[in-house]
């Protein structure tokens, strides 16, 4: 990550709650889909620790050139697709304002510039905790 990058998401709020919820795996692609209109027009960038479908490799090349748009990003991660330590970053132009990070299958991670963006998370997913 930039050092830019990394002072933006310093500045950001989060939360953290379970990937799963009882038998259910929130995927990457459920929780685009809740993001809804917040993330429409954000680029998209994802980086992986460890590439887990044939999907992965294409979402590493489409974030390195100039990013994906949302609905490419839902595309790619569609149908189920759990994720093993993975990071999407959602940028607004060059501004960095969305990064949902997923830990080992185990655990979400969201930190937004928007808090109307966590406030619909915890709304989904009850229990979240701030970071």
């Amino acid at each position: 990550m930039s050092r830019d990058a990394a002072e933006a998401e310093a500045g950001m709020k989060g939360i953290t709650f379970p990937a799963w919820r009882g038998k259910h795996y929130v995927t990457l692609a459920e929780l685009l889909v809740r993001l809804g209109s917040f993330g429409l027009d954000l680029t998209w960038r994802v980086e992986f620790d460890e590439i887990v479908d044939p999907r992965c490799v294409e979402m590493g090349r489409r974030s390195a050139g100039a990013g994906m748009d949302m609905l490419t990003l839902l595309s790619l991660t569609t149908p189920f697709l759990q994720l093993i330590n993975a990071e999407a970053r959602g940028f607004a132009k060059d501004k960095l304002v969305l990064v949902l990070t997923e830990f080992d299958s185990s655990l979400w991670d969201v930190r937004a510039v928007d808090e109307r963006i966590l406030s619909e998370l915890r709304h989904h997913y009850p229990g979240a905790k701030e970071l």
